[in-house]
Protein backbone atom coordinates (compact mmCIF):
# COMPACT_ATOMS: atom_id res chain seq x y z
CA UNK A 1 0.00 0.00 0.00
CA UNK A 2 2.86 2.38 0.78
CA UNK A 3 4.30 1.94 -2.72
CA UNK A 4 1.00 2.92 -4.33
CA UNK A 5 0.71 6.01 -2.14
CA UNK A 6 4.29 6.95 -2.94
CA UNK A 7 3.59 6.57 -6.66
CA UNK A 8 0.43 8.68 -6.40
CA UNK A 9 2.37 11.37 -4.57
CA UNK A 10 5.07 11.30 -7.23
CA UNK A 11 2.48 11.58 -9.99
CA UNK A 12 0.77 14.51 -8.30
CA UNK A 13 4.11 16.24 -7.79
CA UNK A 14 5.07 15.73 -11.44
CA UNK A 15 1.71 17.02 -12.67
CA UNK A 16 1.89 20.11 -10.45
CA UNK A 17 5.45 20.81 -11.58
CA UNK A 18 4.40 20.48 -15.21
CA UNK A 19 1.39 22.75 -14.69
CA UNK A 20 3.43 25.49 -12.98
CA UNK A 21 6.17 25.35 -15.60
CA UNK A 22 3.62 25.52 -18.40
CA UNK A 23 2.08 28.59 -16.83
CA UNK A 24 5.48 30.27 -16.59
CA UNK A 25 6.13 29.59 -20.25
CA UNK A 26 2.83 31.18 -21.29
CA UNK A 27 2.67 34.86 -20.34
CA UNK A 28 -0.62 35.21 -22.23
CA UNK A 29 -2.18 32.82 -19.74
CA UNK A 30 -1.01 35.01 -16.86
CA UNK A 31 -2.40 38.07 -18.65
CA UNK A 32 -5.79 36.41 -19.11
CA UNK A 33 -5.85 35.21 -15.51
CA UNK A 34 -4.92 38.70 -14.34
CA UNK A 35 -7.81 40.11 -16.38
CA UNK A 36 -10.18 37.61 -14.79
CA UNK A 37 -8.99 38.51 -11.28
CA UNK A 38 -9.25 42.24 -12.05
CA UNK A 39 -12.82 41.81 -13.31
CA UNK A 40 -13.69 39.93 -10.11
CA UNK A 41 -12.19 42.69 -7.96
CA UNK A 42 -9.29 40.52 -6.78
CA UNK A 43 -6.72 43.27 -7.22
CA UNK A 44 -3.79 41.68 -5.38
CA UNK A 45 -4.11 38.47 -7.38
CA UNK A 46 -4.41 40.43 -10.62
CA UNK A 47 -1.26 42.39 -9.81
CA UNK A 48 0.60 39.15 -9.11
CA UNK A 49 -0.42 37.72 -12.50
CA UNK A 50 0.49 40.88 -14.42
CA UNK A 51 3.87 40.96 -12.67
CA UNK A 52 4.45 37.37 -13.81
CA UNK A 53 4.02 38.56 -17.39
CA UNK A 54 6.59 41.31 -16.91
CA UNK A 55 9.01 38.87 -15.25
CA UNK A 56 8.65 36.43 -18.14
CA UNK A 57 9.88 39.07 -20.57
CA UNK A 58 12.45 40.74 -18.30
CA UNK A 59 15.81 41.28 -19.91
CA UNK A 60 14.85 40.37 -23.46
CA UNK A 61 12.52 43.20 -24.52
CA UNK A 62 14.46 43.81 -27.72
CA UNK A 63 13.99 40.18 -28.82
CA UNK A 64 10.21 40.10 -28.41
CA UNK A 65 7.86 39.26 -31.24
CA UNK A 66 5.03 41.65 -32.01
CA UNK A 67 2.59 39.42 -30.11
CA UNK A 68 4.88 39.22 -27.06
CA UNK A 69 5.37 42.99 -27.13
CA UNK A 70 1.60 43.40 -27.21
CA UNK A 71 1.20 41.10 -24.20
CA UNK A 72 3.90 42.97 -22.28
CA UNK A 73 2.37 46.37 -23.06
CA UNK A 74 -1.06 45.18 -21.95
CA UNK A 75 0.36 43.74 -18.73
CA UNK A 76 1.94 47.08 -17.79
CA UNK A 77 -1.27 48.91 -18.76
CA UNK A 78 -3.37 46.57 -16.60
CA UNK A 79 -0.88 46.88 -13.73
CA UNK A 80 -1.39 50.65 -13.89
CA UNK A 81 -5.17 50.18 -13.75
CA UNK A 82 -4.89 47.76 -10.83
CA UNK A 83 -2.64 50.12 -8.89
CA UNK A 84 -5.15 52.96 -9.35
CA UNK A 85 -7.83 50.76 -7.83
CA UNK A 86 -5.60 50.39 -4.76
CA UNK A 87 -4.84 54.11 -4.68
CA UNK A 88 -1.16 53.50 -5.40
CA UNK A 89 -0.89 56.39 -7.85
CA UNK A 90 2.90 56.60 -8.12
CA UNK A 91 3.15 52.90 -8.97
CA UNK A 92 0.29 53.32 -11.42
CA UNK A 93 2.03 56.23 -13.14
CA UNK A 94 5.26 54.25 -13.46
CA UNK A 95 3.45 51.29 -15.03
CA UNK A 96 1.44 53.54 -17.36
CA UNK A 97 4.64 55.18 -18.59
CA UNK A 98 6.24 51.77 -19.17
CA UNK A 99 3.12 50.67 -21.04
CA UNK A 100 3.37 53.73 -23.28
CA UNK A 101 7.08 53.11 -23.91
CA UNK A 102 6.51 49.45 -24.75
CA UNK A 103 3.40 50.01 -26.83
CA UNK A 104 2.73 53.68 -27.64
CA UNK A 105 -0.98 54.18 -28.17
CA UNK A 106 -3.74 56.62 -27.25
CA UNK A 107 -5.02 54.54 -24.33
CA UNK A 108 -1.62 54.42 -22.64
CA UNK A 109 -1.02 58.12 -23.32
CA UNK A 110 -4.42 59.04 -21.90
CA UNK A 111 -3.84 56.87 -18.83
CA UNK A 112 -0.50 58.60 -18.14
CA UNK A 113 -2.20 62.00 -18.40
CA UNK A 114 -5.11 61.00 -16.14
CA UNK A 115 -2.83 59.63 -13.45
CA UNK A 116 -0.63 62.74 -13.63
CA UNK A 117 -3.73 64.90 -13.21
CA UNK A 118 -4.81 62.85 -10.20
CA UNK A 119 -1.38 63.18 -8.62
CA UNK A 120 -1.38 66.94 -9.27
CA UNK A 121 -4.74 67.26 -7.51
CA UNK A 122 -3.37 65.38 -4.51
CA UNK A 123 -0.35 67.68 -4.18
CA UNK A 124 -2.45 70.84 -4.69
CA UNK A 125 -4.75 70.00 -1.78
Amino acid sequence: MYIVDKNKTSCVFILLTFWFSACKEDPARHLNLGDWYLNKGLIEEAIDEYKEVTRAFAGNESDLTREENDILGKAHFKLAIAYTKWGMWEFALNEAKISFNVQPNKDSHDLVELIQQKLALRTDS
